[in-house]
């Protein structure tokens, strides 16, 4: 597996959230291969960086390439990778990968793949390592987002599907 290159996360939620599809995601000790997506940017009303910095949403605002890792509901972890130019408040929500090691097919729900990888708010501002393995989808949904009220039927989700997808190796 080859290193994502850092101008990968240097562009807008929007552009990076699809390119993230298929892409291996090395966290805590474990792979995971990203299957699905939403993005959110400053401009968007669902966005946490949606009013402006602050101390939550700080993360959001750059560099790129960063976690950025919320707590909802008082009990859910949810992890974003920071994109775009430092100061802008954009970032791509996983919220589905396939996890080695984990028997389900896909681990779904951007909180239980939080669980499932151990990430919590300790994890929030860690570095990013993303890696290419040559695997792409066969193909992409773009849908309306799922579990917002605000901006909802904006189509920034992507969700990536394939017949089979290669087995994640460290």
């Amino acid at each position: 597996m080859h290193p994502s290159p850092a101008e990968l996360l240097d562009a807008s939620a929007d552009e990076v959230a699809p390119r993230l599809l298929g892409l291996v995601w090395r966290i805590q000790g474990q792979l995971a291969r990203i299957t699905e997506v939403e993005a959110y940017t400053e401009d968007d009303p669902a966005s946490h960086s949606f009013r402006g910095r602050t101390p939550r949403n700080a993360t959001m605002f750059g560099p790129p390439g960063r976690l950025y890792v919320y707590l909802i509901y008082g009990m859910h972890h949810c992890a974003n990778i920071v994109t775009g130019a430092s100061g802008r408040g954009e970032a791509v929500l996983i919220r589905a990968a396939l996890v080695a090691g984990v028997e389900a097919r896909r681990t779904t729900g951007p909180g239980r793949l939080c669980r499932v990888l151990g990430i919590d708010r300790g994890q929030d501002g860690d570095p990013v390592a993303l890696f290419d393995d040559g695997a792409r989808p066969d193909r992409i949904r773009v849908t309306p987002r799922i579990g917002i009220r605000h901006a909802a039927e904006w189509p920034r989700r992507w969700v990536a599907e394939r017949d089979t997808w290669p087995d994640l190796r460290g």
